[in-house]
């Protein structure tokens, strides 16, 4: 077995940079270098060194994004997550409960905005990008499966 640790490091040094915050970088390089189809929350607060706070806030923010999902796992008592197959796909997509939130948050605020008020036309910038995202993105997902030889369905990519 490789020792894929600086690798790791190096990519959550990445994403970090690129927005992460340190800890989820970190969980998610795990979920990259993995070796196992699955792996709990203990194994990575053990591998990283971190705190289980840190971990299970990196494992819920993963997961409402689409990078990660719960898996059975029969005879542990533990909950098992894995890195989803086509995440990459499903972050960019309408499945991202993060773009959805942000969406919702943009129309909340602009009925809670005064009309023709700065405030209101950068919470509508931002509903109408959103909004873009989530009508444009579809197509995107399903080129960038047929690229890769895969069909698709209306819910995402088609199982192998």
């Amino acid at each position: 077995m490789a020792d894929t640790t600086e690798a790791a490091e190096r990519m959550a040094l990445t994403l970090a940079q690129g927005g992460l915050q340190k800890a989820t970088a970190r969980v998610l390089a795990a979920f990259l270098f993995a070796d196992a189809d699955s792996v709990t929350a203990t194994e990575l607060t053990e591998q990283l060194g971190v705190s289980s706070g840190s971990v299970s806030g990196a494992i819920k923010m993963l997961s409402t994004v689409g990078l990660i999902e719960r898996v059975p796992a029969p005879g542990s008592r533990r909950e098992h997550y894995r890195l989803r197959e086509g995440a990459w796909a499903t972050l960019m997509s309408t499945q991202n409960g993060m773009v959805q939130a942000m969406f919702e948050a943009a129309d909340h605020g602009i009925a809670a905005a005064d009309t023709d008020t700065p405030a209101a036309r950068r919470l509508a910038e931002m509903r109408d990008f959103y909004g873009f995202m989530f009508r444009e993105l579809p197509a995107l997902v399903d080129r960038w499966w047929a690229a890769r030889g895969r069909p698709t369905t209306p819910d995402g990519p088609a199982s192998r």
